[in-house]
């Protein structure tokens, strides 16, 4: 028997042998024009996934690098830190670490932010940068990001500064259109890739603010990463091996096409959704906020879910995630992002369906 777990939590998550196949290729000098024409040519599907014309960098970092390098770039008076579950608070600490003033907006774990919350705090002026996380992984929360990112007219000196980690390419995202100024997401979550590379974009206010900043260090200056990125290259050296493994999977999403991609995650997520209901269990997320990606499942049954998930592992080689910090075994999260198919998420509920009966 295979002793390979795989992987139903929300990141890392499952990837595929062709991806680690194409991870495989040797090295080249990260400074030599067979580099360069990698990264020239992933950038246009790069800027098709992310709907900008402008560039989309990369980071040999997980996105909490870039997430702290947009506090140190933009910051300059107040940041408004949206805060509705576990990485969303830490951004708030973060800003706070970094030296800056920051002011959270706080909700309940599970409940959103609202676009009418945040009107009303940066009415004061106070603000010149707001955080948000567009799906808090930790709670199964999507915010209205298109409502959120129309205050930017409102407020245009605001940098607008968005984690679309874990619902990148999973739920259509259009930089240019929303008008925000940074959106970053990672490798591990619906790219299927392994951990260790961040993707983000920055729009040329942004890029106008960092160049008043003087202290916003090197690895993550923004400013770097635009001279760097005119070159196709990257500020330092990047993680080879796992933008062999983003070319592949752009290659993927785009035979798939973006519109049958979005599609198949929420048909998916429907499918985890229908078993949540049949079994009487709640979800975290109240309706019409509820991520497309992950579901966050709230534990109503007072079920043993640490055992669920032994069973899980032992009979059936698969784990879910058994809740996140404070809600731990209070809830639990599905994920169905990635490269999962309608017959690995039946799958899956076959063998929930066991584990529950063992319980």
């Amino acid at each position: 028997m295979s002793q390979h777990i795989k992987l139903f939590i929300p990141g890392p998550v499952e990837v595929s042998p062709g991806t680690f196949e194409a991870m495989s290729q040797p090295m080249m000098g990260h400074r030599s024009k067979g580099f360069q024409d990698l990264y020239a040519e992933i950038q246009p599907q790069l800027q098709a996934l992310f709907g900008t014309k402008g560039q989309v960098y990369l980071s040999t970092s997980s996105a909490w690098g870039v997430m702290e390098g947009a506090i140190r770039n933009l910051v300059t008076k107040k940041v408004l830190n949206c805060c509705c579950g576990a990485f969303s608070d830490k951004w708030y600490d973060v800003a706070k670490r970094c030296g800056k003033q920051a002011e959270a907006y706080q909700v309940e774990w599970g409940q959103p932010i609202l676009a009418e919350e945040i009107d009303k705090r940066l009415a004061t002026g106070e603000f010149d940068a707001l955080t948000l996380i567009h799906n808090e992984t930790s709670t199964g929360v999507l915010n209205p990001i298109v409502e959120i990112a129309a205050l930017k007219a409102k407020y245009p000196e605001v940098m607008f500064i968005v984690d679309s980690v874990s619902g990148f390419t999973t739920v259509p995202m259009n930089f240019d259109e929303l008008g925000i100024d940074v959106l970053l997401t990672g490798s591990q979550k619906a790219f299927a890739l392994p951990p260790g590379l961040a993707l983000f974009t920055a729009s040329e206010a942004a890029n106008a603010r960092a160049a008043t900043v003087p202290d916003r260090g090197y690895y993550f200056d923004f400013l770097e990463f635009r001279s760097n990125g005119e070159k196709s290259m990257t500020p330092s050296t990047p993680c080879i091996s796992l933008i062999y493994g983003l070319q592949h999977q752009l290659k993927v999403i785009f035979a798939e096409g973006l519109e049958n991609r979005f599609a198949r995650h929420e048909r998916l997520n429907g499918m985890v959704h229908e078993w949540v209901r049949r079994n009487g269990f709640e979800f975290f997320a109240p309706e019409g906020y509820r991520s497309k990606s992950l579901t966050c499942v709230a534990n109503n049954r007072e079920i043993d879910v640490a055992k669920l998930n032994s069973i899980l592992k032992a009979e059936h080689r698969l784990i879910i995630d058994g809740g996140y910090g404070k809600l731990k075994g209070k809830t639990f999260r599905i994920s169905n992002m990635g490269d999962e198919t309608d017959a690995t998420i039946a799958s899956l509920i076959a063998s929930l369906d066991d584990a529950m009966s063992k319980l």
